[in-house]
């Protein structure tokens, strides 16, 4: 069984994080905030299946040199993940207190400024999290975009060390930025599953697997795992 690192929701709040992510490279922790809607199905799937697999490529200490957090524009403050996602995270094995224990969170300008990396559910996620902080327009992708922009990138360009690596490789997104083909908005975005069928849960849980993969096999290679 996976053991798995969990911040605390109240450490180190985001709020207090005021240094945007484009100036923090060097720094020895990478920020990552996913962005949905209501932060009960989407985002908090996510964050916790990528906190999740960054443990078992990396170990718990050098995971936790990843904070990884999730908020909602418009969220149901306080909610747990709604369940049927919630269920999404059960083939995992992971440790269920991480699923139990969140609670969605407000967006706030603070977090987005804070973030090295921003990963938006869809383009209107993404336009929102701009519009309140134009800054972020380095920093802010959809899950599914960054996905597409990091898996053509050369593994032997990259730093061995994690989270200069996780540096590394947001940059090497933003410069394929113009170079990779643009794709229809919907190949962008994950559909919200909220109060649809169960089916609807497992296709958008299944779209955020297949890129949350992609990502953490550049930022922590197979060749880095750790025993599960």
């Amino acid at each position: 069984m996976s053991v798995v690192v969990e911040h605390s929701r109240h450490a180190a709040p985001a709020e207090k994080m005021t240094v945007m992510g484009r100036h923090r490279l060097g720094h020895d922790d990478f920020r990552l905030l996913f962005v949905c809607t209501g932060n009960i199905c989407r985002s908090p799937f996510a964050e916790i299946l990528t906190r999740h697999l960054l443990i078992g490529r990396l170990g718990g200490r050098a995971a936790a040199d990843f904070d990884i957090r999730s908020a909602g524009l418009r969220a149901v403050v306080g909610h747990q993940m709604h369940p049927d996602t919630r269920d999404e995270l059960m083939p995992w094995r992971l440790d269920g207190a991480a699923a139990e224990r969140f609670t969605a969170r407000q967006l706030r300008s603070s977090m987005i400024r804070a973030a090295d990396l921003v990963l938006c559910a869809s383009r209107r996620h993404r336009s929102a999290v701009v519009e309140r902080e134009p800054a972020a327009l380095a920093t802010a992708f959809t899950v599914r975009e960054f996905a597409r922009l990091v898996e053509g990138v050369d593994p032997g360009a990259l730093p061995l060390h994690p989270v200069q690596r996780a540096h590394a490789v947001l940059i090497a997104a933003r410069d394929r930025r113009g170079i990779v083909p643009p794709v229809p908005a919907e190949e962008d975005s994950i559909p919200d599953p909220m109060g649809k069928s169960l089916d609807a849960h497992h296709e958008a849980a299944a779209r955020i697997t297949a890129s949350v993969q992609v990502i953490v096999d550049v930022i922590a290679p197979r060749h880095q795992s750790v025993a599960r």
